[in-house]
Parts: structure tokens; sequence; C-alpha cells
């Protein structure tokens, strides 16, 4: 695999490099009918309709998840790359190289997937298949309601087939570790009511428009009460069980993912799925360590600067207890998200050239999830931030966690992705995490040069913020390949973070749970810092911020040998924007 990604990076740079004559030809039109084929054969897999706009929603059925069902998709995916290598590169244009380049990392990552048996671990610390099961919004139409209906009364048999591979990882000992899933019960928990009207589900029904007629809408809440009561709450209910009674006195106590069966190849798998680069555990290792001492001395010039007489781990404690850096309610810490969201707003255009049209909201984490979620997460439609246990949610990193979660990181990021209208459908919503990550880490650090942090506070939370993703490299590896203690991953990232201690506790459980993937955001963001300071060095008064931003999103979400590549051909010409945008 690796050996492919720096093959697929050498071509997307020499088809880059072409002349456009000799870009033309079959292979172009091949490629796209392939990976139309594998769109329409993963959007079919997943139970999944297309919408008007190239999204996907929820069908009537949920995926198949059988060991059958998974063994049948890494076999598909086989024979599609086969194909794929069927086909002469050579004769593939610029933009078909990344598309081609970009379909054999998803190919790749799902035959890899396969090989360990990823879905016999189908859940971790931080997240679950049920965690966002539940529709929380109002639908549009009938039809709409029928078909979430219908999925529901599919929900018994999905949770069925997850635990019966859950129970198949037990048996080989592949399974998350004992010590990051307590109190995680609560997730599920939340879901097993007496009355449908109290479960979560119910809000879809609580809300159906007036606009329906009423004898619809009875109807409907009428049906949704009944599959609650009869489908969705004993499935959560009996997995809930299972959870306790079964998974979690089995689970093994060992932490390293090195310690499981085929562990090494497994957690080197895992780097190179969630990095797309090709690095080795000790590499990844020292590059944490190198990047923590960096940050270590910026934390430093800040701290002098907010006038702080005592040593760093003072400073760290002042900024973890002091009760001006805390929430009253959760609404003071959404308006502080909101206020930060807005002011980018104000200097986006300074920024990028390319605005999409697409809004997101932000809205607070699941209650029944939040004790043990992360910050914040963003999407296409909304970012979500932490309010629970306020006192842990310093307000001095919202704004980082803003622009990372939600403008211009991550909701941002996927407006501009769907909206690229010359894209193929399949890539408008790919996501690689060394990109899309290292996208939201990199968009904090621009929120320097935006002038959205207006504070020292708010600068070390940044920073604090910046060393956390450093750490990941030290702790991810440390655990999963050097075989540390919990304790000492605790105490490694509390000692160099301003981070809570309540955050502190679940992140490393996280890191625990997840191999490899918190090694995807500094390492994608050193990436897009390099090539920007390469094209800033190279074309000198001709680099533009702006078209820099744009050259990067408009790819979507690619491997990032192939974002290295896209900029060496923005750099040789001549720091060229995108066609359809004006820039002043």
């Amino acid at each position: 695999m690796r050996t492919a990604m720096v093959k697929a990076a050498v071509l997307v740079a020499a088809c880059l490099a072409m002349p456009l004559a000799a870009q033309e030809g079959d292979a172009d039109a091949q490629l796209d009918a392939l990976a139309e084929a594998y769109r329409t054969y993963q959007i079919e897999q997943s139970g999944r309709i297309v919408e008007a706009d190239g999204t996907t929603s929820r069908g009537s059925r949920l995926a198949s998840v059988t060991p059958e069902a998974n063994a049948a998709r890494a076999a598909q995916a086989e024979r599609f790359l086969a194909q794929l290598d069927a086909l002469d590169p050579e004769d593939f244009s610029a933009e078909a190289a990344i598309d081609a380049a970009v379909l054999r990392h998803l190919l790749e990552t799902e035959i890899g997937d396969a090989r360990f048996r990823e879905w016999e671990m189908p859940f971790d610390s931080d997240s679950n298949f049920w965690g966002y099961l539940a529709e929380r919004s109002a639908l549009g139409s009938v039809e709409e309601y029928d078909r979430y209906i219908a999925w529901l009364n599919d929900l018994p048999r999905y949770f069925s087939e997850q635990e019966a591979n859950a129970r198949a990882g037990l048996a080989r000992g592949f399974s998350v570790p004992r010590v990051t899933l307590t109190g995680r019960d609560a997730s599920l928990e939340a879901y097993v009511v007496d009355d449908p009207e109290t479960s979560p589900f119910w809000a879809a029904f609580a809300q159906i428009p007036d606009r329906f007629p009423a004898a619809e809408r009875e109807r409907l809440r009428n049906e949704g009460r009944a599959v609650i009561d009869d489908k969705v709450t004993p499935a959560f209910a009996d997995f809930l069980r299972f959870f306790r009674e079964d998974y979690l006195p089995q689970t093994r106590t060992s932490l390293a993912a090195e310690a499981m069966p085929d562990g090494p190849a497994y957690y080197q798998q895992q780097i190179e799925e969630y990095t797309t680069l090709d690095l080795t555990a000790e590499e990844i290792h020292r590059i944490g360590l190198d990047e923590v001492a960096r940050i270590t001395a910026e934390m430093e010039a800040v701290k002098a600067e907010a006038g702080f007489e005592g040593s760093l781990p003072e400073f760290v404690t002042f900024l973890r207890t002091d009760p001006q850096f805390v929430a009253r309610t959760p609404d003071e810490l959404m308006g502080v998200s909101a206020y930060a969201a807005k002011r980018v707003d104000g200097v986006i255009a300074d920024y990028f050239g390319f605005l999409p049209r697409h809004r997101f909201t932000i809205r607070p984490v699941d209650p029944a999830i939040a004790p043990f979620y992360t910050a914040g997460r963003g999407g296409l439609d909304a970012c979500q931030m932490n309010t629970y246990d306020l006192p842990s949610r310093p307000l001095y990193n919202i704004p980082a966690l803003t622009l990372h979660e939600c403008i211009p990181g991550h909701s941002f990021q996927a407006a501009v992705a769907l909206e690229r209208e010359a894209a193929p459908a399949f890539r408008r919503q790919t996501y690689f995490s060394g990109f899309g990550e290292g996208w939201g880490l990199y968009v904090e650090y621009l929120g320097e040069e935006m002038g959205i942090y207006r504070t020292p506070y708010e600068r070390f939370g940044r920073l604090s913020y910046e060393m956390w993703r450093a750490a990941r490299l030290v702790i991810d590896t440390g655990i999963h390949h050097y075989g540390w203690s919990r304790d000492q991953a605790v105490d490694y990232l509390a000692s160099r973070t301003a981070l809570s201690q309540h955050e502190v506790g679940t992140e490393v459980d996280r890191y625990i749970s997840w191999p490899g993937q918190a090694l995807s955001y500094k390492l994608g963001e050193l990436t897009i810092r390099r090539v920007r300071a390469k094209a800033e060095a190279e074309l000198g008064e001709a680099f533009d911020i702006r078209k820099f931003h744009d050259i990067v999103l408009a790819l979507g979400s690619v491997p990032l040998p192939v974002l290295e590549a896209r900029i060496d051909a923005f750099i040789a010409d001549g720091g060229q924007g995108l066609p359809q945008v004006t820039y002043d």
C-alpha cells in the first residue's frame, strides 16, 4: 500500500505537468465509468439514496454488516482495484490522475480493513454505530417519514449483526481495551425508555410539519410510537445487556494495538489509512517530540505576553482553575462559538476566493454521548460544541475549536467539496483523515493571521490545541508501539496542554481505543503548512493566499501525497487560482 501511495503521487505530478494534448484518451472515460460503478455500488450497499443535490440520505434500510457482507464488499473492492490496475496511467489527464489516486486509496483501505476484520470492533470509547441513528429534526415529506419508519424497523437486525461481530472480536482478542469503556454504557442507556415519547428517536415525530394532512400526522405518530416501543428500544436494551454482561467483562486488559492478533501489521495499516503517508511509528514518534519542543517555546512567549510571572505549569493551573474562563450556561459557550464564527465571516473573503453557498448551524453535542465525547465535531450541515461539564470546556479554547470544526474548518471544507461541480460525484463526500483533520488544525493556525484570537489567553488556547495534536503523535505511538500505560499517556498530555483533566482522560481513552486516527491531525497540518511555505517562497509576490486555499479545498479530500503534487503544479503554473473565480 505504501508503495502504491508513492507511485500515485508520482503519477499525479507527472500528469499535472503533461501538455493538455497528451492527457486526452479513453483512459479518462474508462476511469470515470469505474469510479461511477464504485460509487453506485457503495450507495447500494449502504442502503442510502441519492438526493437531487448529489448528497446521500437515509433510505428504508441499514447496511448489512455480517462477515459475509463485509467480505463480499472487500472482494468487490479487489475487483475494482484490478480494473483500475488494468488502465494505462500514462493516458490519464491531470484531473483523472487525482481521481485514480483517490479511488486507489479508498479501495486499498477497504481491502486492508477487511484483512484485519475491522468490523469485529464496531465501536470504541469515542465513536460507535448507535450515537447518530436518531433523527433530531423534522423530515420534509410524508415519504421521508415512511422511509424513516421502515429504517427503524430494520434496526434490530442491524444491532444483532453488530453484536455478533463484537462477539467474534472478543473470541480472538480483538476488542476495545476495557479501561477505556468505563461509563460508556450511558450512551446506550439513554435510549432504553419506558415511554417512546421520551426516546431521542421521538424528536422527528414530535416535529411533524403542520402542513401535512392531519390524518397523515396522526398515522405517522402512531407508527412512530409503535416502532420505537416494539423495535428500537428493545434493540438498544438487548445491546446494553450484551455490553454490560458479556462484552465488558471479556475485553482485553492490554492497551497496545500491537498486542492484538497480527498487531504490528494492523497498527501499520491503521497509520497508513489515517495519515495517507509512508511513515513508521518510530518516525512519527520523533516528529511528535520535535513538535512538542517547538510549541513549548511558543507557549512560553505567550505566557510572557499575558504578564504571568510564574512557571508554565503554574500558568496552565491558573487557566484551568480561574472562573473567568468558565461559561455560566451552555448558551454562553455556544454564543462564544457563534461569535467566533461570525468574526471569521467578516474576513473570510480575504483568505478564500470561492465561498460556498451551503449553510451550517452550530449545535450542542447530544447529551447521551456528551460525557465521553470529544470537545467538538464538524460536518456539512452542523458543527457541534460539547456543553457537558462546563468547567472542563474553558472559553479560551472555543475560538480555535470553532475554526477547526465550523469555519473555515470542517463545515466550510465539506461545503466547498460538495459544490465542486466539475469533480466526479464519488469525490464530493469522500473524507481522508490526514487531509481533513490536517486542514482543521491548519485553520486553527490560520486564525492567527485572520485576527480571530483577541487575547493572550485565546492565543494560548490555540497553542494548547496545537500541542494537544503534537502530543498525540507521541502518545498514540507510545501506547500502540512502545507499550505506554494509560497513566503515562495521561501525565504526558496533562503536563503539556491546558486541556481540562476531564478532557485529558476522555482523549487518552480515545487514542487507546482508536489506533492511528489521532496521528492524522498534526501530520496533515505539517504537510499543508510545508507546501504553503514552499509556494510562498517560490512564487514570491505572485503568491495569493486566496488562490492557494482555493486550490487546496477544490481538491475535495485527497491523500496527502496528492495534495503535495497538486501544489507543485500550482507553483509551476505561476500560482493560478480557480478558473471560475474572479480575484481582484
